[in-house]
């Protein structure tokens, strides 16, 4: 399992630790993948739910929000959504790859992602175990016309076993492992049909290709 704890900081001598953490997507069987010529997709900034885009660990209670005491994220969780993003388009053995900066310089196709839900809720009132929540929008368009190739809302929920933080935060890494591993094969269909589309060809033969 990927996510661990990553230690505890204080800044001061009385201060209470604080517990950092961290996610990935975890080791999963990879669907099968849409057959044709790998291609290239350029990643566009990803857009992250005001609230939850830093360190602190989202929690929701009808609509009173609030964070986890004396626990953070490792880094700024959409930095470690970006990672997790890239982690899981290189463990994916479908044509879609998605480009970093500097690798390519014309991908045909362009994913954004945005997080618009990335928090931990209390459905069955404060106290009990709350359910993590994750959903993300995304957006395929063709990059030589900005023009859409398809939109779909992806979401995954999972329950905590108990209200303690060591159960909570391992259901963010489940939530996200799910939702991800639908995104890379969704970007590998709609990608590799776009790809063969007449309308995209010209654009699809000017960009680097990554091989079969």
């Amino acid at each position: 399992m990927a996510l661990v704890l990553g230690g505890c900081v204080t800044l001061l001598p009385k201060t209470a630790p604080v517990q950092l953490y961290r996610f990935d997507v975890a080791e999963t069987e990879q669907p099968a993948s849409a057959e044709g010529p790998g291609f290239w997709v350029h990643r566009a900034p990803t857009g992250f739910a005001r609230g939850a885009e830093g360190d602190q660990i989202l929690t929701m209670s009808g609509n009173e929000a609030a964070y986890i005491a004396g626990a953070r994220w490792v880094a700024p969780a959409s930095a470690l959504f970006d990672d997790a993003e890239s982690h899981a388009f290189d463990r994916s053995p479908g044509p879609a790859h998605l480009g970093r900066r500097g690798e390519v310089g014309a991908a045909p196709l362009s994913l954004r992602l945005d997080v618009e839900t990335f928090e931990a809720r209390y459905l069955d009132g404060a106290g009990a175990a709350p359910t993590v929540v994750v959903r993300v929008r995304a957006s395929l368009d063709r990059t030589a016309d900005r023009l859409a190739v398809a939109t779909r809302l992806f979401e995954s929920r999972k329950k905590a076993a108990s209200n303690n933080v060591s159960a909570i935060v391992p259901q963010y890494e489940a939530a996200l492992t799910e939702v991800m591993g639908q995104v890379v094969a969704w970007t590998n269909t709609e990608g590799a049909q776009a790809g063969s589309s007449p309308a995209s060809a010209s654009t699809a033969s000017a960009a680097a290709k990554p091989g079969p």
